[in-house]
């Protein structure tokens, strides 16, 4: 487990502007880009590891549909905003970096064009 959050952590890191940081307050890693969430990464009440990312509702709501390891954003959204269930993902390390990186992606096109413009 500790190698795949690494992973997701190392990965988020090389994107540009985006930042990995513990925040204490929430008990969780906080990715961000321009001080805006693109994803939370820590334990849920009953101590499972999630990946809570932002994606386009349509695509929320049938990956929830198709796999039991996708829920409604934990603290989150629930419409904008999933939950993945890492302990025992039926995704590999890349696809989660995918959904990740359509988080990061999402945040970055909401930005003022003139901010996106230094991330491109």
């Amino acid at each position: 487990m500790k190698n795949k959050i690494q992973y997701l952590k190392d990965t988020a890191k090389t994107w540009p502007g985006a930042t990995v940081d513990y925040r204490e307050d929430w008990d969780c890693d906080y990715f961000g880009l321009e001080k805006k969430c693109f994803c939370m990464l820590g334990t849920n009440k009953a101590g499972d590891w999630v990946m809570t990312v932002k994606g386009d509702p349509e695509e929320n709501e049938l990956l929830r549909e198709q796999y039991s390891d996708v829920v409604p954003g934990y603290y989150a959204n629930k419409t904008h905003w999933n939950s993945f269930l890492l302990e025992n993902s039926s995704f590999t390390e890349e696809q989660l970096a995918s959904f990740l990186r359509k988080s990061y992606e999402l945040v970055l096109r909401k930005l003022p064009k003139k901010v996106q413009m230094k991330y491109e």
